[in-house]
C-alpha cells in the first residue's frame, strides 16, 4: 500500500494527472450538485487566480514571457462556465431557502451591488457586462487578430533577417536557432491569443444569457412552485442572480483586462518593467507636467468650478515635475569649451613628425552624408557592427585574420554613394538608399513593384528600391527584401574575397607560423628552416588569389615541406598544396561535372608554353605570351562555358592539364569570374567525372 501511495505522489508531482483531474472536476461541477461551501471555495479561487494573472500580465517585460497565457484563459473560462452551471442549479433548486442558499460569496456580492435597491443593482451589473463585452473584450479581440495577422506576415522577413545576420557573422548557429525558435513561438503565441480571445468573448455572451435565464427562471420557480409572493420572489432571486453573475463577471473582467494588457505590450526584452516604462515615457519631460498643472490651475480659477480638487492636483503635478527635473541624468552638462579650445591649440602647435603622417588603411569603407546615420553610435552603428561580423565570418572561413574594416564618412562622395578601398585605392563603389529597402526578384515573382529601379552592387542584378511600408507586399509577390546595411555588407564580403591576396602581409605569415607551432611544433620548426618566410608569403598569396582557404595549415605546411627540395617556384609549390587540399577544392557530391579544353586549343597553348620556355626557362607558368586571336577566343568561350553550367545549376568547373592550369586560372579571373579551373591532378579519388562540353 505504501508503494502505491509513493507512486501516486510521484505521478502527481510530475503533473501527469493535472489535466485529467481538472476535466473530471469540471464534469462534476456541471453534472453533480455542489454544496454552498464548495461554491464559496471555487468562486474565491477563481477570483484569486484572476488577480494573480492580472499582476503577472502587468509585470512581464514582453508577451512571450507569459506564453502560457492563452491556455490559462481557456482553463479559467471553462472553470467559470462550470461554476455558473453549478451555481445556477443551486439557485434554482434551493433559492427559496434564503439569500445564503448558494453560499456566502454570492450573497455578499449581491448585497454589495444591490445596496437595498434592486433596480440600481441590476443596472450596475448590466453596465459591468457592457464594459467587459463591448469595450475590453472587443478591443482585445481586435488587437489579437491584427497582431496574429501581422506576426504571420512578418515571419518570412524575420527568418531572412536571421539568415542574413548568420551569413554576415553577427550571430553563430546556436544564436540563429534560438532566434528562429523565438520567432516561431511568437507566431504561435499571437495565433493562440487570437483564438483565446474568442473564448473570452463567448464567455461574456454566456454571462448575459445566464443572467436572463436565472432571473426569469428563478422568479417563475419562486412564484409558481414555492408559492412566494411575486415581489418577494423577485427580491430573493434577483439578489442571488446578480450575486452569481457578479462573482463570475469580476474574474472575467480581470482576465479580459489582462488579455488586453498582454496583446498591447511591445515585445522588447530590454524595455524594463511596466512601471519603469510609464515613468520613463509618460513622465519623462517635466515640461509636460508643468503644462498640465497650468491647465488644472486655469480650470480651478473658473467661477463655479470645484477649485479645491483642481488646485490640489495642480500642486501635485508641479511637485512631480520639480522632482523629475531634480533627478540626475535629466540634463546633460554643456561641454567644456575652454578645455576643448586648449586641447585644439595644443594639438596645433605640436611639431610635425613621422607620427603625423597618415597611415594607409588596408581595408576601409567611405560613405556619403546620407548614409552617415548607419554609423551613428546612438542608433547602434548598424553598418560598423555588420562589417565587424563580415570580418569575423570571412576570417574564420579563409583561415587568417583580416585587417579591421575602417568605416568613415566622406563628404566628397555623392549623398547615397559608398566606396570600398583596399590600401587606400578604390576597388568598388555603389549607391544605396538608407531610408528604403531593396527588393530583389526571385526566379518566380508575381508582378512588378513600384519604386526606384537600381542595380544590386555585389552581383549586378536589377532591383527595385521600395518604401519600408511596402515590405510585406514585396515578400508576398516573391521578392527578397534587404536593407542598405545588408547590401553594403554583402558587397564588402564579395570584394574582400576577390582581393584576399592583397590583404595578407608578412606579419600574417608569422601569425600562421605561430598557429602551426601550437598544432605541430616539429613541423613548424622544419618548415621555418627549409622554407623562408618570403616564399611562404608568396605561396599563401597565390592560394588566396585562387580562393583556397588557409584553415588546414598543417596540411599546407606538410605539402610545402615535401616539395621544397624539388622547386622554389611559388606557382609550382601552390600546385602541390592544391593537390594536397584537393578534397577542399570540390563539392562533396560524388560526381564532378565540368568542361574540358578542346584538343586543338590545348595543343596551341602547350606549344606557346614550349616556345616561351625555349626563350626563357624561368618564364612564369601563369604569364607567358599567347597569340592575341587565341586570347580573344578564350575570353569568349570561357565565359560561355561558365554561363552554360550556371544555367544547368552546376558549379562552373574547367578541367585542364597541370601545365596549363595556372595560366587559365588567371584568365578565368579576368574573363569569366566564378569559373573554377582545376587540373586533372586535383580531382579526388572516388569522384566520377562527367564532361559537359569542351572549350575550343
Amino acid at each position: 500500500m505504501k508503494h502505491y501511495v509513493t507512486e501516486l505522489r510521484q505521478a502527481l508531482s510530475r503533473h501527469q494527472w493535472a489535466v485529467p483531474v481538472f476535466l473530471l472536476a469540471l464534469l462534476a461541477m456541471v453534472m453533480l450538485p455542489l454544496p454552498p461551501l464548495a461554491l464559496d471555495i471555487f468562486f474565491t479561487f477563481n477570483i484569486v487566480l484572476s488577480l494573480v494573472v492580472v499582476l503577472v500580465a502587468v509585470g512581464v517585460k514582453r508577451p512571450l514571457d507569459f506564453a502560457v497565457f492563452p491556455t490559462i484563459i481557456l482553463v479559467t473560462t471553462l472553470m467559470r462556465l462550470g461554476l455558473n452551471v453549478a451555481s445556477t442549479r443551486v439557485v434554482l433548486l434551493h433559492g427559496q431557502n434564503g439569500p445564503d442558499a448558494a453560499g456566502h460569496v454570492i450573497e455578499s456580492f449581491g448585497n454589495v451591488v444591490i445596496g437595498g435597491n434592486f433596480v440600481v443593482g441590476l443596472v450596475v451589473f448590466i453596465i459591468l457586462m457592457i464594459i467587459n463585452f463591448v469595450v475590453v473584450t472587443k478591443g482585445a479581440e481586435r488587437i489579437s487578430e491584427v497582431s496574429a495577422r501581422f506576426t504571420l506576415d512578418a515571419l518570412p522577413g524575420k527568418q531572412m533577417a536571421i539568415d542574413a545576420d548568420l551569413n554576415a557573422g553577427l550571430i553563430n548557429q546556436q544564436q540563429a536557432q534560438t532566434r528562429r525558435k523565438e520567432v516561431a513561438t511568437e507566431a504561435d503565441f499571437y495565433g493562440a491569443m487570437d483564438g483565446a480571445s474568442k473564448f473570452v468573448r463567448g464567455d461574456a455572451i454566456a454571462s448575459i444569457l445566464i443572467l436572463i435565464i436565472n432571473l426569469i427562471g428563478g422568479v417563475a420557480i419562486g412564484s409558481l412552485m414555492h408559492d412566494l409572493p411575486l415581489g418577494e420572489s423577485f427580491r430573493l432571486y434577483a439578489l442571488l442572480t446578480i450575486g452569481d453573475g457578479l462573482v463570475a463577471q469580476i474574474p472575467a473582467l480581470l482576465l479580459s483586462a489582462a488579455s488586453a494588457v498582454i496583446v498591447t505590450r511591445i515585445s522588447d526584452a530590454d524595455a524594463g518593467e511596466f512601471s519603469d516604462q510609464v515613468r520613463q515615457q509618460l513622465l519623462a519631460k517635466p515640461a509636460v507636467l508643468y503644462s498640465a498643472a497650468g491647465v488644472m490651475l486655469v480650470l480651478g480659477l473658473i467661477p463655479g468650478m470645484p477649485w479645491m480638487p483642481f488646485l490640489a492636483f495642480a500642486a501635485v503635478l508641479v511637485l512631480g515635475g520639480w522632482a523629475m527635473a531634480k533627478q540626475p541624468g535629466g540634463v546633460q552638462p554643456a561641454p567644456d569649451n575652454l578645455g576643448l579650445l586648449q586641447s585644439v591649440t595644443a594639438a596645433a602647435v605640436q611639431d610635425f613628425g613621422w607620427q603625423s603622417l597618415p597611415i594607409t588603411e588596408q581595408l576601409s569603407v567611405r560613405v556619403g552624408y546620407r548614409l552617415v546615420s548607419q554609423l551613428d553610435p546612438g542608433q547602434g552603428a548598424p553598418l560598423a557592427t555588420r562589417l565587424k561580423g563580415v570580418r569575423q565570418s570571412v576570417s574564420e572561413a579563409m583561415g587568417f585574420v583580416l585587417p579591421p574594416v575602417h568605416v568613415r564618412d566622406d563628404l566628397t562622395l555623392p549623398p547615397n554613394q559608398y566606396t570600398i578601398l583596399i590600401n587606400d585605392s578604390i576597388v568598388a563603389k555603389a549607391e544605396v538608399h538608407a531610408d528604403k529597402l531593396m527588393a530583389i526578384p526571385s526566379p518566380h515573382v508575381y508582378g512588378q513593384l513600384d519604386g526606384i529601379p537600381g542595380i544590386e552592387p555585389a552581383y549586378q542584378l536589377p532591383v527595385t528600391w521600395i518604401d519600408p511600408k511596402d515590405k510585406a507586399h514585396a515578400l508576398g509577390m516573391g521578392y527578397q527584401v534587404a536593407d542598405c546595411v545588408s547590401i553594403v555588407a554583402t558587397h564588402v564580403t564579395r570584394v574582400v574575397r576577390q582581393h584576399l591576396d592583397e590583404l595578407i602581409r608578412h606579419d600574417d605569415v608569422h601569425a600562421l607560423h605561430e598557429r602551426l607551432n601550437a598544432l605541430s611544433p616539429k613541423l613548424a620548426a622544419a618548415l621555418e628552416k627549409a622554407c623562408p618566410a618570403q616564399l611562404q608569403h608568396a605561396v599563401f598569396k597565390q592560394l588566396l588569389r585562387e580562393g583556397v582557404a588557409l584553415k588546414d595549415i598543417v596540411q599546407i605546411a606538410t605539402a610545402l615541406l615535401d616539395s621544397i627540395d624539388t622547386t622554389k617556384d611559388p606557382i609550382l609549390l601552390t600546385a602541390e598544396v592544391r593537390c594536397a587540399l584537393r578534397r577542399q577544392l570540390v563539392s562533396t557530391a560524388p560526381e564532378i561535372k565540368a568542361f574540358t579544353l578542346g584538343t586543338e586549343l590545348e595543343q596551341l597553348l602547350l606549344g606557346a608554353l614550349s616556345s616561351a620556355r625555349h626563350t626563357n626557362k624561368k618564364v612564369p607558368l601563369d604569364n607567358y605570351p599567347v597569340d592575341p586571336s587565341l586570347l580573344g577566343q578564350l575570353q569568349e568561350h570561357m565565359a560561355h562555358a561558365r554561363d552554360l553550367m550556371k544555367q544547368q545549376a552546376t558549379a562552373p568547373i574547367l578541367l585542364v592539364t597541370p601545365q596549363l592550369r595556372p595560366l587559365l586560372a588567371r584568365y578565368a579571373r579576368l574573363f569569366a569570374q566564378g569559373l573554377q579551373v582545376l587540373s586533372f591532378n586535383e580531382v579526388p579519388e572516388g569522384k566520377e567525372l562527367k564532361v559537359l562540353g569542351t572549350v575550343g
